[in-house]
């Protein structure tokens, strides 16, 4: 490999936005076949390096950039995404580019649709010529099984679980010819340990192609796994080039966030009592992907009650019933009194809220302020930040700029201010206005799913102290879903594994993860709970 030139080279790259420089001299370079990580906190210029890499508008709508971005050592000039495709990156972005309405098949082969020859075709040329559609399904298929994906590709986009449409997203660019680099931008925030295993295998027989690919991740034991070197960031500068096999998961941590992360650890667990707070009994929930098939599970009173398993057993699908984003039926009684199901409000009236895996999708108004996001829901069902005048009801602003500013401190909200609009924010910092936002309700019992999914490590900490502390210190009740298990046994008492759209057992979280790891399977036999 020494004697190859780099696929990519980024050089001195700079970038300011309105006079505040985001990017202060990054340089990074990837050569062919490897798979190269791009590591920092959220924050650290990450997604702003790989704007400026793929042309989109924000960059040169905004002054452009300094610096040089060279291909196969050449010095090359891209203003927009179609320059990119041209030299052949390709980009799964953290935000989804799907179109809902349309077929997985359809999204995959959108802009490069293979045409066949009609009658018309023969007269007036290729715009009277047809959709070959025996070839984008055969195509559509091979990307998905080379994911691994058992997915239809004559279904809609509109629907599926986000994990499936993060594999969408990837089995467009691998359908794509001629592609040098894959930018993966966090492929695995919005996956399971299952599929993102299954990502990764799919990310090394690209590289054995000769494909080289550019691999952003909070996830740093998938760091650990897959790459071969690493290029870390933070604040916007060029902080350490890093040979994998050299270095470890602590050395990393430290290097991105400037100072050592502790592991996360409860102090105390709650102890074991017989009120029950809330029960559900037989739920079944029609979530694509996430199918649940009669689930029956008690909630105590002022416990942290995890929910695991894996990918596609209905573990997501439990949450998503019981706040009524999915149609549902059986029995849920909170606090002695039945939840009417498939009625979102009667959920939040009754003091129980929800933040959801999919914060661009269900948990944020995009194109709203921070503040606004937080407040919306409490003011809506609650009457909150609303000042009476008679008959008419107005926002009141200070009130509600008041409480933006207190869990931005709280959470540690990286932003411009209280007015920033939430789509200018990271992912991770997104996923912390979702959680500000259901506290701002003051619920009685939280359902947080996927809490710390496209969190850096960093910031991991932080949002599941603060679940902690307001377990511990306020008495709410939490359940927390989540595909990693290491992250439910630090923070739950018990935790609930579904398999099949059922709970088979509930264990306390100190049990081996063995014993976990066989209710996955669905083997019982000799479990308690």
């Amino acid at each position: 490999m020494e004697n190859l030139k780099p696929v990519l080279e980024m050089v001195d790259v700079k970038k300011s936005y309105f006079g505040n420089q985001v990017l202060k001299g990054v340089s990074l370079k990837v050569m062919p076949g490897e798979i190269h990580a791009l590591c920092g906190e959220n924050g650290a210029g990450k997604s702003t390096l790989m704007n400026i890499l793929f042309g989109m508008p924000v960059i040169h709508s905004t002054g452009g950039f300094e610096g040089e971005i060279r291909m196969n050592g050449e010095v090359i000039d891209i203003k927009t995404p179609r320059d990119a495709m041209k030299y052949g990156i390709g980009m799964v972005h953290q935000e989804f580019m799907l179109i809902p309405g349309f077929t997985i098949e359809e999204n995959v082969k959108l802009n490069r649709e293979p045409l066949k020859e009609s009658i018309l075709g023969k007269f007036l040329g290729e715009p009277m010529k047809n959709l070959n559609r025996d070839e984008i399904r055969k195509d559509t298929q091979a990307a998905l099984d080379q994911l691994g994906m058992d997915m239809v590709p004559a279904d809609k986009v509109a629907g599926l679980p986000v994990g499936y449409m993060q594999f969408v997203e990837i089995a467009r660019e691998i359908d794509k010819r001629g592609v040098k680099l894959l930018v993966f931008d966090e492929p695995t925030a919005v996956l399971t340990e299952g599929e993102a295993e299954r990502l990764l295998a799919a990310m090394r027989a690209l590289a054995d192609q000769g494909i080289a690919i550019l691999f952003i991740t909070h996830r740093l034991d998938e760091v650990m796994a897959a790459t071969q070197h690493i290029t870390i960031i933070r604040d916007g500068a060029f902080v350490k080039y890093l040979n994998t096999a050299d270095t470890n998961v602590t050395e990393i941590s430290a290097l991105m966030v400037g100072r050592e992360v502790e592991v996360i650890e409860r102090a105390k667990h709650h102890e074991a009592s017989n009120e029950i707070v809330m029960e559900i009994e037989n739920l079944e929930v029609n979530m694509p992907g996430e199918m649940v098939k009669g689930v029956n599970l008690k909630v105590e009173k002022g416990e942290i009650l995890g929910i695991g398993g894996l990918a596609g057993q209905g573990k997501i699908g439990i949450a998503n019933g019981i706040m009524g984003l999915y149609s549902a039926t059986g029995k849920v009684t909170f606090e002695g009194k039945e939840v009417a199901l498939n009625n979102p409000k009667a959920a939040i009236n009754a003091q129980i809220a929800f933040v959801s895996e999919d914060r661009r999708g269900v948990g944020l108004l995009l194109d709203e302020s921070i503040a606004f996001n937080i407040a919306v829901p409490a003011m809506q069902n609650q009457g909150k930040f609303l000042k009476k005048y008679g008959p008419i009801s107005l926002m009141d602003q200070a009130a509600i700029t008041e409480n933006a500013n207190k869990y931005i401190e709280e959470l540690d909200i990286r932003c411009t201010g209280p007015n920033q609009n939430v789509r200018r924010l990271s992912g991770g910092n997104q996923q912390k206005v979702c959680i500000a936002k259901a506290l701002t309700s003051e619920p009685k019992i939280i359902f947080v799913s996927e809490p710390t999914r496209g969190i850096d490590i960093g910031a991991k900490r932080l949002v599941l102290d603060t679940l902690v502390k307001l377990n511990e210190e306020e008495g709410m009740t939490v359940v927390i879903t989540s595909s990693e298990l290491a992250e439910l046994k630090s923070v739950c008492d018990r935790i609930a594994i579904v398999t099949e759209g059922k709970v088979v057992g509930v264990l306390p979280a100190s049990e081996s993860d063995a014993k976990f790891g066989l209710l996955m399977s669905g083997i019982t036999e000799g479990m308690e709970g």
